[in-house]
């Protein structure tokens, strides 16, 4: 499988009171486990940016889960995720003239948190010393990945006969679909592809296909919801934390899973340069990688990560042919997304 990682050099193991990792400018000096402990003591506070679907019983559970690992008390104020490219670009904007994030940590998939590492935005730190592992530490050490989405093309049971479902991603375009299909404003599905295992040209026409099938457009919770109702037969992509969640209550809204290959994009943690409490927000990114952390996340969420073993993810991982973004490809998919975007009839991506 391939993935994007921070620099590693200079791994040093045993008991270290004090870091200087050597090779990796993109690493600030990092001091111990307690040092940071101790500071984030002081700060107190985390002003939280997660997605809508982790709730806010999710974000006070992680909050439970960090005072109890680092016998802090912190007090955490959740903010649910909108837009995430329009708050990405606003807090784009906020740093451009000057003005403070207003989030410690966010908790975005991947390639939104890319303009934030092209523009150097992101608060580096040597998540080593908190335990995590090195192969999860992303764009240069600014950001953690602690859960994977697993993204294919989903229907609704009920109302799909067997001989219908969607075999492979070509399948879509079948004219049987024309105006039974729907496609979410997460262009970024599509462009890892792009990326990935199609090629740029080869997923751009399949793109301007899709617009012939008179498609239906909407963010994911929506179309989620329209399936439901059966006003969309098949959505063009859906994500496990949608699919999961509806799963435990009986819905009828599944995955094509014989379709591949399996986008895979990743959660992660990044803290933006100029946050308030940094600290705290090294502490909570650090957690989501540990077995506590990805149960809390798991339940409320749906989702855990594809390189931690034991996790549903790494199960499912295992023989199957993912795509998964490489750090330099984070500006294509960034470019591509918003093309896309155009392409299909959503503005102001």
């Amino acid at each position: 499988m391939r993935y994007f990682r921070g620099c590693r050099s200079g791994f040093l193991t045993g008991f270290i009171t004090f870091i200087v990792v050597v090779g990796c400018p993109g690493f600030m000096q990092a001091a111990s486990s307690d040092d940071v402990v101790a500071a984030a003591k002081k700060e107190g506070v985390i002003e939280f940016y997660a997605p809508s679907t982790l709730t806010l019983p999710g974000a006070q559970a992680l909050a439970e889960g960090v005072n109890k690992k680092y016998g802090l008390n912190i007090k955490l104020y959740y903010n649910p995720s909108g837009s995430m490219p329009k708050d990405i670009a606003k807090l784009v904007g906020l740093a451009a003239s000057g003005v403070p994030p207003e989030w410690d940590l966010m908790c975005t998939t991947d390639a939104h948190q890319a303009p934030l590492w092209s523009k150097k935005l992101h608060q580096t730190f040597d998540y080593r010393v908190l335990g995590v592992d090195p192969k999860v530490i992303l764009y240069d050490g600014g950001a953690v990945s602690f859960a994977n989405q697993i993204v294919l093309p989903a229907y609704n049971r009920k109302l799909v006969a067997p001989k219908d479902i969607p075999q492979r991603w070509e399948d879509l375009l079948d004219p049987k679909w024309r105006g039974k299909l729907a496609v979410t404003d997460a262009t970024h599905h599509l462009a890892r592809l792009a990326v990935g295992a199609w090629g740029e040209e080869k997923t751009t026409n399949f793109v301007k296909a899709l617009t012939r099938q008179n498609l239906m457009l909407g963010r994911l919770g929506e179309t989620y919801n329209r399936m439901l109702l059966g006003e969309v037969l098949v959505s063009v992509t859906m994500n496990d934390s949608q699919i999961n969640a509806g799963r435990h209550k009986g819905a009828p809204v599944i995955f094509a899973d014989k379709v591949t290959p399996v986008i895979a994009p990743a959660y992660i943690a990044g803290v933006p340069k100029g946050a308030k409490h940094p600290h705290v927000a090294y502490l909570f990114a650090a957690f989501l990688t540990t077995p506590e952390g990805q149960r809390i996340w798991e339940k409320t969420s749906g989702a855990t990560s594809a390189f931690i073993p034991g996790t549903e993810a790494y199960k499912f991982a295992q023989g199957k042919k993912l795509v998964l973004m490489e750090q330099e490809q984070a500006e294509t998919i960034a470019r591509l997304s918003v093309e896309y975007g155009k392409i299909l009839g959503f503005g102001g991506l």
